[in-house]
């Protein structure tokens, strides 16, 4: 890849991965065809339906962007080691399986190394509910005697797969349950919007209190994936970057506050319309950005997975910033491959970052740690002078739709140099 080219152009920002992997998951509550469009193109997706399939659920791809799901005669609940491996998400099948079908074993999930992401708060959320769950060899063997039971379900803090697994499984549950503090990103709520059309009884009562109250069965439905803010401020962020001009078609800048505000603070000219986001920054050039502070949040805080990019473009500002990932204890490890490519950061503990700008970016060979710290490595090197080798492009793979396509077609020059090895370059 070789930077300083400046972006221009228009990108169509791609279904939620954080939102088609559960409700791809969430198809599992009822036997009838459940049929999903907007689905993004990526390898979780892929991943997750392999995994349904494996269960025995009938998984149609008719066309781009559309899945169809028949959960009608599922035989095999074992999720494996191998699927739990490739992503996280395999974990949400656990309420869905055990609300249905009484019982579900399921292997310690994998996903991306950024710090702790314990299970712990999704196995006390089905115990609260009535299942037994052992822990022996990797696995959890959860089982409900009859039905499962609504129950009061209260997390130390917020979970968002915590909320969406409770909300899952309580949809089939005997009674009433309420489940607090309930995650209230946009992508929580477009599950409601799916179990809703589903038959199913879940309202948001409070910003951070879901209640469910359960039904004998559910029925298919069909359903549009909301857009991928992540995405959307990835590409956003690019522009800033790069001191070129881009609109976001599909992106909805009522979930993109926290980003929004950020942009705006350090000097960058963002539009909003109904569905799209522009970001202009023609003609900036590194140190005409101002330096600020920023830290992560539940939403509608900043996004932990907006904080990788947003870093990025701290290196460009004139002075010292500050972040506090409050989040994820491991997620700024990444930061030392940024420092190969000229970044000036210090790293006092795991969750706080200093970084002084403008920095001269320069093409350097770094390495993909994971999904968010790759893409926020292109933006670098997008930015940089000469040419760069990311190694490790199968990461960004997992959750961003044709990523080098969008980026050639705003300017950018960009190319994969060998395909299907985890360790060759993006």
């Amino acid at each position: 890849m070789t930077g300083g080219v400046a972006l221009h152009g228009t990108v169509q920002v791609a279904g939620a991965k954080n939102a088609a992997l559960k409700l791809l998951a969430a198809a599992v509550l009822t036997g009838e065809r459940c049929r999903f469009t907007n689905v993004p193109e990526i390898e979780d997706v892929r991943a997750m339906a392999e995994t349904l399939q494996d269960l025995g659920v009938v998984v149609d791809h008719p066309g781009p962007n559309t899945y169809e799901i028949s959960a009608g005669d599922v035989d095999w609940l074992f999720v494996p080691l191998e699927a739990a491996a490739k992503m996280r998400a395999s974990f949400m099948l656990l309420g869905p399986l055990l609300t249905r079908f009484g019982e579900a074993i399921i292997s310690n999930p994998g996903g991306d190394r950024i710090g702790r992401r314990p299970v712990d708060l999704h196995v006390d959320a089905m115990r609260a509910l009535g299942a037994n769950i052992d822990y022996r060899y990797g696995y959890y063997y959860a089982k409900a005697p009859g039905r499962l039971r609504g129950a009061e379900v209260v997390f130390p803090f917020v979970s968002v797969m915590g909320t969406e697994n409770a909300m899952l499984a309580a949809t089939l549950a005997d009674g009433r349950t309420v489940i607090r503090p309930a995650a209230q990103e946009p992508e929580v709520d477009d599950l409601i919007e799916f179990l809703r059309k589903m038959g199913a009884d879940v309202e948001r009562t409070a910003p951070d209190t879901i209640e469910v109250h359960g039904k004998k069965r559910l029925r298919g439905a069909d359903h549009e994936v909301v857009p991928d803010r992540i995405e959307a401020g990835t590409f956003a962020i690019a522009a800033a970057m790069t001191g070129g001009k881009v609109t976001l078609k599909r992106a909805r800048c009522d979930h993109l506050d926290a980003l929004v505000e950020v942009l705006v603070r350090m000097g960058v000219v963002v539009d909003c319309g109904t569905d799209t986001l522009t970001v202009d920054a023609t003609g900036v050039g590194p140190g005409q950005y101002r330096p600020i502070d920023i830290e992560t949040a539940p939403y509608p805080g900043l996004a932990t997975d907006l904080q990788p990019p947003t870093s990025v473009l701290l290196t460009q500002a004139d002075g010292r910033s500050s972040v506090h990932e409050a989040i994820f204890e491991d997620r700024l490890e990444w930061l030392v491959e940024l420092r190969k490519m000229g970044a000036a950061v210090e790293l006092p503990d795991a969750h706080h970052a200093i970084i002084e700008g403008p920095a001269r970016l320069i093409g350097a060979d770094v390495e993909i740690s994971d999904l968010r710290a790759g893409a926020s490595l292109i933006l670098a090197a997008l930015a940089a002078s000469g040419t760069s080798v990311i190694h490790g492009g199968h990461h960004v793979r997992r959750g961003y739709e044709n990523i080098e396509a969008k980026f050639l077609d705003l300017g950018a020059r960009i190319e994969r140099v060998q395909e299907g090895d985890p360790g060759t370059p993006a």
